[in-house]
């Protein structure tokens, strides 16, 4: 098991989520989608509690994340591109990001958890462009709460299962992130109608 998760969770429990997700957000390795949905088979077999193993992992998540939106927000593109492989940020990952990011904004926050390589560098990004951070945090916080309540829930549903779960994904994440962009849209335009009803309302009481 990639990283010796099963010994991990043996000796620190719900802390493994915790700082593993951060410090993946940080682009450090750590296989957060395994850790969740084996933290899932363990709430399954009633060794860890499932809901706690889901706030300790949306707690490491959103604070990762909330890192590097205020790494790239002071220190800017010069110190991600000079200091990124030092955490893994390949000059490569760093340009790709950065095409996706100005084609699909905040968006790609959003679901950037689901695919492969790109959750780690969004952060970094949105900082650097000098996004809102209560726009950031919308984005970034919704994604991961999705994201952790679905692998953990995941491990938990399928149960021993979970490995052929995490195989099946790995080959299908781009499918997950389609979903997910759905999802965001889905958000995004309700969002908007609520938006815009309190802006008419506001008019009306207005005259």
């Amino acid at each position: 098991m990639s990283f010796n998760i099963e010994k991990l969770f043996d000796q620190y429990g719900y802390e493994v989520l915790f700082l593993g997700l951060l410090l993946e957000f940080i682009a450090l390795p750590f296989p957060g989608e395994t850790t969740m949905l084996y933290a899932g088979y363990l709430s399954y077999v009633g060794i860890l509690n499932g809901w706690k193993a889901f706030a300790w992992a949306f707690a490491g998540t959103t604070i990762g994340m909330t890192i590097t939106y205020f790494i790239g927000l002071k220190a800017g593109m010069p110190f991600v591109e000079k200091y990124g492989k030092w955490v893994l940020l390949s000059p490569s990952k760093l340009e790709k990001t950065k095409k996706w990011y100005q084609k699909y904004g905040n968006v790609l926050v959003f679901i950037g958890y689901f695919i492969p390589g790109v959750r780690h560098v969004t952060g970094y990004f949105a900082g650097i462009i000098g996004s809102p951070f209560r726009t950031f945090a919308a984005y970034a916080y919704g994604g991961a709460l999705i994201w952790c309540a679905l692998f953990v829930g995941m491990g938990h549903v399928f149960g021993p299962q979970w490995e052929r779960v995490l195989h099946a994904i790995e080959h299908h994440s781009w499918k997950l992130a389609i979903a997910a962009a759905v999802v965001a849209g889905v958000v995004w335009g309700v969002r908007r109608a609520v938006l815009n009803g309190r802006k008419k309302r506001q008019a009306v009481g207005s005259e």
